[in-house]
């Protein structure tokens, strides 16, 4: 790791209250000092980038304003706040970010008390801080302040909505900031967003109605009925003289802003005026995503996680091998959607703001008629799907299987109810890495497996893959739900004819006689090197491997096979052990009268920290080794 620079102000800064010290004509020192710090690290230590280094002066301004942590900061996308970290005391301990056990790669209440909500999924500060700020009110800690830090296209997520309307008519002081850059991973899409960009009140406004506001306070004429009257009458003559509506003050929430999120010396101004009113405020600020760093800026979306990069030339480095490397899955996902699409003019893609991630953006670039961005919004991406399969198109929707989780009623309710010919793509499933708990996939399988007229699949390699998709766009196939990991798979020739597997059908893929193994989906291939470091380690052994390949309809024929053969049967899979496939296997096996010893390996029953991919399997018991050792042990 190279070492941090002698910087003047950033060094002696070991908490926010060493922040408080300085001067306020110090503040944009500080935040160039922390804006390189975060260059610095994250060329050496990849993590999410462009984003915390838009919020370099709004960070800065936060903590020097408000008494952190008695006061409270609710994160909303913790990828916004690595300023955040390295100024609450962790700025010795960066260099861990994302690294097993090290800090975490999202703000926890379990690392510091400066984290105050969990933060990895999107769209649920302003619900947490109204939370926090009517407890606040309710037991005599009115003087703690709150504050919603929402960002990155998170105002697109519904849950934001449901917060501003609560908030609206529940007592709260709370400030909503809406640290508004035009993106969230991709570029922000919908109606909001085109509301935000549009939005506009003048400096010479803001201040007059300010001190009017002050005025009336001071003079003990501005109870809350009043306020709310005050406000409606303000939305009203505006809307007249500017032909503008302002949707926060129609819901009785005080609005300030657009204003610069750069300017550091200004922020701490409006802060400090607002700071004290009573009521639920928001201040809208514009800010540049990759800020101070030119290729970020540049390409926001590229460097949103950019990898490991040189500094000076803006180059990202890759890692040098000689081999060919397999896909990523999520790129032959995309491959193979543009394929069908031409193949099958009813197919439509759907993604929740997660175009380039799940290599939606390959249809979208191809047939940008066809493809949708629906936003933050996974709820809504299933049950638009939904509503389109109902009059007669397959739309792919393609969800990261952590954020599908909240989509589960939709999925329930709008799709597998009327058995709608929807494919449901998950990502990301399974162990995902640095990003920690809040984005493993661990939870889909056993989710989603009691779950009537629902198809899971789950493919070995990348040419199961596409069968897959092939097979989930067939007539008669109702609601699909296929799942894949981050990253790269094990072929690297993966372009095979597009044609249908049998649902609900597996296939051995080693004859053995003492101890068979069931897999599902892509840690089979680490199944298989188990099986042969087991055959290695014990001469004579010999270990059958089946691929399941469907979680649900579970293939009788199959098991049928295995539980007639076989004493032992050891089942891996890459989700929770606890109602995932073991289980679902001894289940059908006590159904149908069988009684073999299983021995189920998957995720435990707890939340699984951050680390690489390796690693984590490690952990777990999902390494080749320990499902080589768990192979031997079921024989002794």
């Amino acid at each position: 790791m190279e070492q941090h620079k002698p910087f003047q102000y950033l060094q002696h800064i070991n908490s926010p209250a060493d922040l408080r010290r300085l001067p306020l004509e110090a503040l944009p020192a500080v935040c160039d000092e922390l804006r390189q710090d975060i260059i610095n690290e994250l060329a050496y230590n990849p993590g999410h980038f462009a984003s915390s280094l838009g919020t370099v002066e709004l960070t800065v301004a936060l903590h020097y304003v408000y008494n952190t942590p008695s006061d409270r900061i609710v994160w909303d996308v913790g990828h916004q706040a690595y300023g955040h970290k390295i100024l609450t005391g962790r700025r010795d301990a960066f260099h861990t970010n994302r690294k097993l056990h090290g800090i975490r790669p999202f703000p926890s209440p379990e690392e510091s008390e400066y984290d105050t909500f969990a933060c990895g999924h999107a769209s649920n500060s302003i619900s947490a801080a109204l939370g926090m700020s009517l407890a606040a009110l309710r037991m005599g800690g009115d003087k703690h302040h709150v504050v919603a830090v929402i960002g990155d296209g998170s105002m697109s997520g519904g849950l934001a909505f449901e917060g501003l309307n609560n908030a609206s008519d529940t007592p709260n002081n709370m400030l909503i900031v809406l640290n508004d850059n035009n993106m969230s991973i991709d570029r922000a899409v919908g109606g909001m967003n085109e509301y935000l960009l549009h939005l506009h009140t003048s400096n010479w406004y803001n201040r007059l109605r300010l001190a009017v506001s002050n005025k009336l306070s001071d003079w003990g004429l501005l109870n809350d009925k009043r306020r709310r009257s005050i406000l409606r009458f303000n939305n009203s003559l505006k809307s007249l003289l500017t032909n503008q509506q302002n949707i926060f003050e129609g819901l009785n929430i005080r609005y300030f802003g657009p204003t610069d999120g750069h300017n550091v010396i200004e922020l701490v101004r409006i802060m400090r005026d607002i700071k004290d009113m009573s009521g639920p405020k928001l201040l809208h600020l514009h800010t540049i995503k990759g800020k101070g760093y030119a290729p970020a800026e540049q390409e926001a979306t590229v460097w949103h996680a950019p990898g490991k990069f040189d500094i000076e030339s803006g180059e990202r480095l890759q890692d040098s091998t000689d081999k060919p490397r397999p896909p990523r899955f999520q790129d032959v996902f995309g491959e193979t959607l543009l394929e069908l699409a031409r193949l099958n003019d009813r197919i439509v893609g759907v993604t929740p703001a997660m175009p380039t991630g799940c290599s939606m953006n390959i249809l979208m670039k191809a047939m940008p008629e066809r493809a949708f961005d629906v936003g933050i919004a996974e709820g809504h991406a299933v049950t638009f799907s939904a509503g389109m399969a109902k009059e007669g198109l397959i739309p792919f929707c393609n969800i990261y299987s952590a954020f599908a989780q909240r989509a589960y009623d939709n999925i329930i309710h709008d799709a597998a109810l009327l058995n709608l010919p929807v494919v449901l793509c998950l990502d990301r499933a399974g162990l995902v890495g640095e990003d920690g708990p809040t984005h493993h996939g661990a939870f889909d399988i056993a989710a989603l497996r009691t779950v009537p007229n629902l198809t899971l699949a789950s493919p070995y390699d990348e040419a199961e893959l596409r069968r897959l998709m092939f097979t989930a766009q067939q007539p008669g196939m109702g609601t699909f739900v296929i799942r894949y990991p981050r990253g790269c798979g094990s072929l690297v020739d993966w372009r095979c004819p597009l044609e249908a597997v049998p649902v609900g059908r597996g296939r051995r893929l080693k004859q053995g006689t003492h101890v068979a193994v069931l897999s599902y989906g892509p840690i089979g291939t680490e199944a298989a090197k188990a099986i042969a470091q087991a055959e290695a380690a014990q001469p004579g052994l010999s270990v059958a491997h089946y691929d399941l390949r469907f979680a649900k309809p579970l293939d009788a024929d199959l098991l049928t096979e295995v539980m007639q053969q076989f004493k032992h049967i050891v089942t891996v899979e890459d989700g929770a052990r606890m109602g995932g496939i073991g289980s679902a296997v001894r289940e059908w096996a006590d159904d149908h009268g069988f009684s073999p010893t299983i021995t189920r390996l998957g995720i435990p029953d707890e939340f699984v920290e951050h680390g690489t991919v390796p690693q984590l399997r490690a952990l777990c018991g999902l390494d080749a080794e320990h499902i080589a050792q768990a192979l031997l042990k079921c024989l002794q």
